[in-house]
C-alpha cells in the first residue's frame, strides 16, 4: 500500500501569506476609506452650504441682496439665507424665495427665524459697541444697545426718562439708526452728534429738540445704520439685548426690566 504525503513547498506557502496579506490590505484600505468619507461627510455637513455660483446669480440679481452665509433651515426643502437684510428662505430648486417666520408647533411655537437672527444680531451688533455713545447706570445689572433716531417721539420720551432706567440698574448704550436713511438733515445731525467734543450732551440737545452745531470727524454713524437694516431693525426705538433678542419699540423701566429677565431667562 502506498501511502501518498501531500506536502506544500516553501514557494507554495509565500504565495498563499502573499494572498492573504493582499486581502487584509484590501480590507484595511476599504474600511481607512469607509471611515474618512463618514468623516468628512460630518465636516460637510455641520459646515455652511455652498451655493453654485448659478444659484447665488439668481439670488442676488432678483432680490438685490448680498448673501453672506447659507444654511440647513428647519424645513428640508428650503435653505436659511443670511443676508445684508437680515435672514430669508430660499428654495433648494432656485424657484422660491421667502420673506417670512418660521414657528415649530412641537416646540411650544418656537419661533425658528427669531432663534437664528439672536446669534446674527448678537454678532452684528457687538462690532459696532465700541462706537455707540454710553449712558451707565451706577449699579448696572444689565447693558442694553438702543437703536435711536432724534426726531422719534418714542426715542425721546425715553431718552426723557433716562434717569429711570439707570435706576433699574439698565444702562443704555445708543447706536445711530436716522429714519431717513443716509440723506438728509436727521443723517447729519446724527453724525455732528457723534463728532461732537461731548457726545452725550449732544445728544441730549437733540433730543431735547435743539439743532446741534454741525460737527465733521470720521464717524460710525453709517456703519450703525446699515447694521441695523441687517438684523431687523425697522423703525425707532429697538432695543437689543446680551443674547440678541430684539425689542421693538419703547417700554418704561419697570417694563423693561421685566422683559429682559423674562428673554435672559432669569
Amino acid at each position: 500500500m502506498l501511502l501518498t504525503i501531500t506536502t506544500e513547498s516553501n514557494m507554495e506557502k509565500m504565495m498563499k501569506l502573499m494572498n492573504i496579506s493582499k486581502l487584509l490590505c484590501t480590507f484595511l484600505l476599504g474600511f481607512s476609506i469607509s471611515a474618512c468619507a463618514q468623516e468628512e461627510s460630518s465636516t460637510a455637513n455641520s459646515a455652511n452650504i455652498v451655493l453654485s455660483d448659478e444659484l447665488i446669480d439668481k439670488f442676488q440679481r432678483n432680490t438685490r441682496l448680498t448673501i453672506l452665509g447659507v444654511a440647513q433651515s428647519p424645513i428640508d426643502s428650503l435653505y436659511q439665507v443670511t443676508t445684508d437684510r437680515g435672514i430669508f428662505y430660499f428654495s433648494k430648486d432656485g424657484q422660491y424665495f421667502m420673506n417670512a417666520v418660521i414657528f415649530n408647533m412641537d416646540k411650544g411655537m418656537l419661533n425658528e427665524t427669531d432663534v437664528a437672527m439672536n446669534g446674527l444680531r448678537k454678532a452684528k451688533v457687538a462690532a459696532i459697541e465700541s462706537t455707540g455713545i454710553v449712558y451707565k447706570s451706577p449699579n448696572e445689572q444689565y447693558m442694553v444697545n438702543v437703536f435711536t433716531d432724534i426726531t422719534c417721539g418714542y426715542c425721546r420720551k425715553l431718552h426723557r426718562e433716562m434717569q429711570d432706567y439707570l435706576d433699574a440698574g439698565i444702562s443704555i448704550r445708543y447706536l445711530a439708526y436716522p429714519r431717513e436713511g443716509l440723506n438728509g438733515d436727521v443723517y447729519q445731525q446724527m453724525q455732528s452728534i457723534w463728532c461732537a467734543d461731548n457726545p452725550q450732551m449732544a445728544m441730549d440737545e437733540a433730543k431735547g429738540g435743539s439743532t446741534v452745531a454741525t460737527q465733521s470727524c470720521s464717524n460710525a454713524v453709517a456703519e450703525h445704520y446699515t447694521t441695523g437694516g441687517a438684523v431687523g431693525v425697522s423703525g425707532t426705538p429697538n432695543i437689543v439685548l446680551s443674547n440678541g433678542s430684539i425689542i421693538g419699540g419703547y417700554q418704561p423701566a419697570g417694563a423693561l426690566l421685566n422683559e429682559i429677565k423674562k428673554r435672559l431667562g432669569q
